[in-house]
């Protein structure tokens, strides 16, 4: 699945448009990496999300095309 897709179905960036806009501007990681907006994750991949005061790191769990609110928090887990 696409990173700009999955950070929206994970629910960690709002829009899709702002998650690919977030990868353009260098902000996204992808196993220390930077990312672009089409690049694929997977299961067991490490993300780092730099935002403007601060950054967060996860490890994808799961990989899910449609998931629901409750269910959003099991496809990753931090990394601190």
């Amino acid at each position: 699945m696409r990173i700009d897709k999955y950070l929206k179905n994970a629910r960690i960036i709002k829009r899709r448009t702002i998650a690919k806009e977030a990868c353009e501007q260098g902000r996204i990681f992808i196993n220390e990496k930077q990312a672009k907006p089409g690049d694929e994750v997977k299961a067991g991949d490490k993300v780092r999300i730099n935002f403007g005061n601060g950054s967060m790191k996860i490890e994808i769990l799961d990989v899910k095309d449609n998931v629901g609110k409750e269910q959003a928090t099991t496809l990753y887990r931090n990394i601190d």
